[in-house]
């Protein structure tokens, strides 16, 4: 009877094969039996799915899916009745093996959930619902176990479906069951077609589909939760992926990918690879054990490869992060460790390695260990900058461990090291007689950057005084030394002479130098020499040994005179004495009238937090007006008593004297390394520069991270943007970008600074003759002073008068005739700039070669001065940047414009471009850029833009650039702004060109200049003309990931704020930018994220969160102190307020205003 019955169920398949299902949806009519599929062999379907689990038609889902209810009814297995099942379970192994389906009424599919019938019917429901489930599945492991085990491994196939795991091995009867996630998230569409839940939803038990799985996979979540998306990666799991065979491709449909395989060799057994048109990936564990054997292979053969033992490094950090327990992952950085240490043992010299090695220790060590260990490598590499700056920032951001006299220390052991390894370096190239090298060069570069990282700590502490007196200090030392042969003891001493007299310092009126103040001194004392023996010789001859008697008795009164001097000094003394007594009672005494306490110390309390919030606005105005060093005058120690004891301690605390700089001083002798002291000096007091160095150089990342608010140049650039998003909104946003600046720089500030920097440039110039660097500098300076001095509109220019000066010293420096040219078309001045550039270009002739070459920059110059001229004719200034560029590309002597040049001119200007060009390759291949051959490829693309098109422009540009190696592009600044001006070429005509063009050019240049604010602000004005807000927002996640800066996450920030974006998005960028290691001590975008909370978001319990955090991240910088001060005043308490002026003070964060005097102002007001 059972092998008839099973006949007759074999040919009911092979003609309608119904194979059995999971008991989980349940028929819409009557019930049915359903027999289950036979076992399929190896010939009839692929190797792959050859196992038992596979042979069911799995396309009966579907049927069973459209099928269903519009309630969905789990099941559940009750612990209880264990036994009861169990018998049933063996009764029916008896039997043949048939599933049947559950049976269940239509008529319950259309009665209410409510009422007790319904709940008594579905109590009993689920006991027959249990019963046969449980049958189920003990016959299908009964069934299995008669059933040959299938020897091969199991294969997860993850190219089709991501998603698929849902359990921890394959097996048909282990069904994703799925539940909703986040309903409020979910569209109506996918609400009512993927659930069915649109009415019902009420009476869905959302926890029963939990309640079904066991413990495991209630802790642990479904398949789709991230716990189980990294479990894929910890299973013994090979990675199965398919595609079309090569002999399908060209007659199979691009939408169609049979499953079948054609027979191939690989059917044979061959275990390495299921078919030729599969590939199976190797499972985490095998890619980890595989990749450690390589690492130790290459790192055996190749023990001095840096980027081996590099990525073996950081090879074990991808692994911790793949664990989810925290013993592994410690584990997993101790074997980071020990091998960094074994890295570092075989290349002791190698400052990556122990960076790296640093770094690791960094994360398990704690605070004391790793200084110690710190303290051991500096020892062994005390010429390391990239060392002593790692260390530096380390001990810097330890919020337990901060205090402002114990930085100073690890500064000056920094600079007194670096600089030994320095002059001992030279003096050994000095005896061999051999040229000093880049690794010189470079080393007294990372000098100036740990000077520089000093003047700015010392500026950010409080201590602005003592930050311009090193200023002034170091660039009199190293740039205006005597000419004398002194080693560096005896020149310390003479500078002390310098410093400790009434000399004017760099940036002071008078300022001469410190050579040619020696030489003034000099010559006066020669002079004063020469009167002395003059009045000598005027005295008369020998007048004998005897004295007159009076000049004895002289003698004996002043003898008692001395004596009765000093008791008078004594009384007198005492009075002094008595009086500031008397002082100090009657000062206790209108304190205590104003209800102040002095004798009660600390325990006395201001009880408003309004008296706070006015005591940091004085303290930051007196930041502000309190920058510069309080000079010792003749005669002080007898003004001092008409003074009163808080203009004395003002004026004691505010002097600086040689001993407050002389451990940080040192010699350079590179001209690099003066040049950039000197323009980091101007552009550290907020000089306008032109770009000196590049984006991706250690100065700029340094001065980047070490910023509190936004300088000039991002600053227009972000508020450019800002302006466009406005304009392009219909309804503005509530953001604004006036918090984002500093408002503690004020105009008095300003125009004391642009004096400074003016005289400042002024006298550097005679270090550097004819830098146009430093004469735009001293230019543009001279201008913001004269503007500010005098609001009132001029004729000319503001620094008309400047400039005049200037030229009238040297008439041949033609690169300030085209700096002072390009000021004057600026403020609309166009004939007069005309003037200026005609008399530069026609002395050209007669000038020396030198000066010659420096003919491309005054060209260019003058054709973007015409170009940006607006208010004559466009087409004049069109035709007369044409003559100019003809002119340059011909090389006929310069002539005044009269008209357009002809076809000839311009056929000759084309080619002589050319030929200009091709003579630059073998300086570019060699790395020589410079300002000249950069000038001569804009004006090239210039003219071919203004006679051929923008096209032709664009590739003179693209060509050019592979004339460079690649290596080479990233550390040139020439290169950058060329790139930059290529950039702006294209947002010209943005227009004209397709998106891939731009996106292209944009992507490339990021690429390579990943911090440059100028591609950054093209990618965002291009991005919002052609694509969507999401594309750009993975770009922008991209570069944050890849490339992290502050640069990528201010022009992010500002893409979600001037688009109103979601809070929880902008949240999630601070959070992201701050977790980062290089970016957590970042002053500018704490104090960015609490403006936010404050003034976007209103959040002030929030704020107040955050301002702790960055006090702890950041305890050096007073104005992020001072924020918690003026911004979340309503938000913390007197009490509050006051312990953290205590905490600066311990700190030794330079404190000018006493509570007291605000409290003071206050009586007087009332």
């Amino acid at each position: 009877m059972d092998r008839d019955a099973n006949a007759k169920d074999d040919q009911q398949d092979e003609q309608d094969p119904k194979p059995s299902l999971l008991p989980l949806f349940p028929a819409a009519g009557t019930a049915a039996t359903v027999t289950t599929a036979a076992t399929v062999t190896n010939s009839s379907v692929p190797q792959w799915l050859c196992n038992p689990s596979f042979t069911g038609d799995l396309s009966l889902i579907n049927d069973a899916v459209s099928s269903l209810p519009h309630s969905l009814n789990v099941v559940e297995v009750d612990e209880n009745e264990e036994e009861e099942e169990e018998k049933e379970a063996k009764q029916q192994e008896k039997n043949h093996h048939s599933y049947e389906l559950l049976e269940e009424e239509e008529q319950e599919q259309e009665e209410n959930f409510d009422g007790e019938k319904y709940d008594e019917r579905k109590k009993n429901k689920k006991k027959s619902d249990r019963k046969n489930k449980k049958r189920k599945i003990s016959k299908e492991i009964g069934d299995s176990k008669t059933k040959s085990i299938h020897a091969k491994d199991y294969y997860f196939d993850s190219h089709p479906d991501p998603d698929n795991l849902a359990y921890g091995s394959l097996y048909r009867m282990d069904v994703p069951r799925y539940k909703l996630y986040n309903p409020e998230k979910l569209s109506g569409f996918i609400y009512q077609g993927l659930y069915r839940w649109t009415q019902r939803v009420s009476t869905f038990d959302k926890d029963a589909d939990i309640d079904a799985l066991d413990a495991k996979l209630k802790s642990a979540g479904r398949y789709w939760s991230p716990n189980n998306a990294a479990l894929e990666h910890h299973n013994n799991i090979k990675r199965f992926s398919r595609f079309a065979p090569k002999s399908y491709l060209h007659f199979v449909p691009a939408d169609f990918i049979p499953l079948s395989d054609i027979p191939s060799s690989a059917q044979l057994g061959d275990e390495s690879s299921i078919s030729n048109n599969s590939v199976i990936e190797e499972s985490w564990e095998d890619e980890v054990l595989r990749k450690t054997r390589e690492f130790n292979k290459l790192t055996r053969e190749h023990p001095h490869d840096e980027k081996a033992w590099l990525a073996f490094a950081e090879f074990q950090d991808k692994v911790a992060s793949m664990q989810r327990q925290k013993g592994v992952r410690l584990q997993t950085l101790e074997k980071k460790i020990s091998i960094l240490e074994k890295a570092t043992e075989l290349n002791p010299d190698n400052e990556q390695l122990l960076l790296c090695l640093m770094k690791a220790y960094q994360k398990r060590d704690n605070t004391d260990v790793l200084i110690g260990r710190w303290e051991n490598v500096l020892m062994q590499h005390s010429g390391s900058y990239m060392l002593w700056r790692e260390f530096l920032q380390v001990v810097q951001g330890e919020f337990s461990r901060f205090k402002v006299s114990d930085m100073r220390k690890i500064y000056a052991h920094a600079i007194q090291a670096l600089s030994a390894t320095y002059s001992k370096q030279f003096r050994q190239i000095h005896q061999t007689s051999k040229p000093a090298d880049s690794a010189m060069v470079y080393l007294e570069l990372g000098l100036v950057e740990i000077f520089l990282s000093l003047c700015r700590f010392e500026w950010q502490t409080g201590h602005q005084e003592l930050a311009t007196a090193l200023f002034q200090a170091e660039i009199e030392f190293s740039l205006f030394f005597p000419s004398l042969l002194l080693n560096e003891h005896s020149k310390q001493r003479l500078f002390k002479h310098f410093w400790d007299s009434d000399g004017a310092r760099v940036g002071e009126e008078g300022a001469l130098g410190w050579c040619m103040w020696l030489e003034k001194e000099e010559e006066n004392r020669q002079r004063a020499m020469k009167e002395e023996s003059l009045d000598k010789n005027d005295e008369g001859g020998w007048t004998g040994w005897s004295e007159p008697l009076s000049k004895c008795k002289e003698t004996s009164t002043n003898l008692e005179n001395v004596s009765h001097n000093d008791v008078t000094d004594e009384e007198f003394n005492a009075e002094i004495e008595n009086e500031n007594i008397e002082r100090e009672d009657d000062t206790k005494a209108l304190l205590k009238q104003l209800g102040i306490d002095v004798d009660a110390g600390t325990s006395g309390e201001v009880k408003d937090t309004l008296t706070w919030a006015r005591w940091s606005e004085e303290e930051s105005s007196r930041d502000s007006d309190q920058w510069m060093p309080v000079r010792a005058k003749s005669g002080a120690v007898t003004s001092i008593h008409g003074t009163t004891n808080e203009e004395v301690d003002e004026q004691f605390m505010r002097e600086i004297v040689y001993e407050d700089v002389c451990e940080y001083l040192f010699s350079l002798s590179s001209a690099e390394a003066r040049l950039s002291l000197v323009s980091q000096f101007i552009d550290f007091y907020g000089g306008k520069i032109s770009s000196w160095v590049c984006t991706n150089s250690s100065s700029w990342t340094e001065k980047i991270l070490s910023l509190e608010g936004l300088p000039d140049c991002i600053w227009q650039n972000m508020r450019r943007l800002h302006d466009d998003f406005i304009k392009s909104q219909s309804k503005p946003g509530e953001f604004s970008l006036e918090f984002l600046l500093d408002s503690a720089r004020g105009i008095p500030q300003r125009t004391e600074m642009m004096k400074f920097i003016r005289n400042a440039a002024l006298l550097c110039l005679t270090a550097f003759p004819r830098n146009r660097i430093l004469e735009e500098a001293a230019l543009l300076a001279e201008e913001l002073f004269v503007t500010k001095m005098n609001s009132s509109s001029c004729s000319g220019a503001p620094c008309q008068a400047l400039a005049k000066r200037l030229l009238k010293c040297d008439r041949q420096d033609l690169l300030l005739c085209g700096i002072y040219a390009r000021r004057e078309a600026v403020y609309g001045n166009m004939d007069h700039a005309r003037r200026v550039f005609d008399m530069a270009l026609l002395s050209l002739a007669g000038l020396p070669l030198d000066l010659q070459s420096n003919s491309p920059l005054l060209y260019l110059w003058y054709v973007e001065a015409e170009l940006g001229n607006n208010h004559g004719c466009n087409l004049d200034s069109s035709s007369r940047a044409m003559h100019i560029l003809s002119c340059l590309g011909s090389g006929v002597t310069y002539s005044p414009f009269k008209c357009y040049p002809s076809s000839l001119q311009l056929l000759r200007a084309r080619q002589g471009f050319k030929e200009k060009i091709n003579t630059l390759r073998s300086k570019w291949m060699r790395g020589f850029v410079d300002d000249q051959s950069v000038a001569l490829v804009c004006s090239a693309a210039l003219f071919e833009e203004l006679a051929g098109g923008w096209a032709a422009g664009i590739e003179i540009i693209h060509h050019v650039f592979t004339m460079v190696l690649p290596e080479r592009r990233s550390q040139n600044h020439h290169l950058e702004y060329l790139f930059n001006y290529y950039i702006k070429m294209l947002q010209r005509h943005h227009e004209q060109f397709t998106l891939s063009k731009a996106w292209e050019s944009v992507t490339h240049g990021l690429q390579i200049y990943p911090s440059s604010s100028e591609l950054f602000n093209g990618l965002v004005e291009i991005s919002c003309l052609y694509t969507t807000p999401n594309k750009l927002r993975w770009m922008f996640n991209d570069y944050c990931h890849k490339k992290p800066s502050v640069i990528v996450w201010l022009f992010a920030l500002l893409f979600e704020m001037s688009r109103s974006g979601s809070l929880h998005r902008i949240h999630g960028l601070f959070e992201r930018a701050l977790a980062n290691d290089k970016l957590h001590n970042s002053v500018l975008l704490w104090r960015l994220y609490v403006a936010y909370e404050i003034n976007i978001v209103r959040n002030p319990s929030a704020a107040r969160r955050i301002f702790f955090r960055a006090i702890h991240a950041c305890p050096w910088s007073k104005k992020l102190w001072l924020d918690g001060f003026l911004k979340l005043n309503s938000t913390l308490t007197a009490k509050e307020l006051s312990d953290l002026q205590e905490v600066m003070r311990d700190k030794e964060l330079n404190l000018r205003t006493d509570i007291y005097e605000i409290l003071l102002q206050d009586e007087f007001v009332s």
